[in-house]
């Protein structure tokens, strides 16, 4: 079974999962990829959603307002969700924190959730929240965060005319932040401990695993007996998280050219986790 979906392919049936997590899609944003996330819609629907912070970028848009139709047309796509029948749930983050003063509430029927409790269909209970919790940069000296958050802003404004030239010369996307958050040691020292620190953190609520966004580092991984799994974001890396109807976890990479996917195919297996197939990373 493959992880990638032909979008060319309007023929094809939307792939039909039992639950999609999605995270730090940054509504509001320019590098957002709302056009990208609603072709993912496109060919993927689930019985569950699950949003996992950082959906829209409030810090972004208290310095100035940038939303554009593809961006109203995401949030239609939610609404039109639940109208369809799919629970939709929104666990705000750090980015769009104003929302966790509605926790407990409903907006179209969007639940809006602090954290979640979710059953996969193997009966493993998974703990859902965004994750910036535990960011102490984030917690306790919010004014370095937002100078984090203004250079990861910059960068994507360089990939992408950077990378409008290598696609005009048939060279694949290729992440300059991505690339220098796994070679510069403090930034894979980071991803290191948080990653511990959310198992450590399911491992003391007493359940099976954890799903998380905030660091945009997609994974899904055993740490210490506690399945950890980050969405990634939908800025950069366009990944999700899809559960099966037989509580598989699989990481879906949506961000690939027709001859990536191709190759992708030819060369390689999803990753999977909890279940027979695990990719290594």
């Amino acid at each position: 079974m493959s992880a990638i979906v032909n979008r060319n392919d309007d023929e094809v049936a939307p792939r039909r999962y039992r639950t999609l997590f999605l995270s730090d899609i940054h509504l509001g944003t320019r590098g957002c990829q709302a056009e990208l996330l609603l072709d993912f819609f496109k060919h993927n629907e689930s019985e569950e959603l699950f949003l996992v912070g950082d959906i829209v970028d409030g810090w972004r848009l208290k310095s100035g307002w940038y939303w554009p139709q593809a961006h109203n047309d995401v949030v239609q796509k939610f609404l039109r969700k639940v109208r369809k029948g799919t629970r939709v749930v929104f666990v705000p983050g750090n980015h769009d924190e104003f929302a966790r003063d509605f926790v407990g509430m409903e907006f179209g029927g969007v639940e809006v959730e602090d954290h979640v409790l979710h059953k996969t269909a193997d009966g493993k209970t998974l703990l859902i929240l965004h994750g910036d919790q535990f960011d102490v940069v984030v917690r306790h000296a919010r004014w370095l965060a937002h100078l984090g958050d203004w250079a990861y802003d910059f960068a994507i404004w360089v990939n992408c005319w950077f990378n409008r030239a290598r696609r005009q010369f048939g060279l694949p996307y290729w992440s300059f932040s991505q690339w220098a958050k796994l070679k510069v040691k403090n930034a894979v020292n980071f991803i290191g401990d948080f990653e511990k620190t959310l198992a450590a953190e399911a491992r003391r609520r007493g359940v099976d695993g954890i799903v998380c966004g905030h660091i945009h580092h997609a994974a899904i991984r055993e740490i210490d007996g506690v399945t950890y799994v980050n969405t990634g974001d939908f800025v950069e890396s366009c990944t999700a998280i899809a559960e099966h109807f037989d509580g598989t976890l699989e990481l879906i990479h949506w961000k690939l050219l027709e001859s990536e996917r191709a190759q992708v195919e030819a060369n390689t297996e999803p990753q999977f986790l909890p279940g027979a197939r695990v990719a290594a990373e």
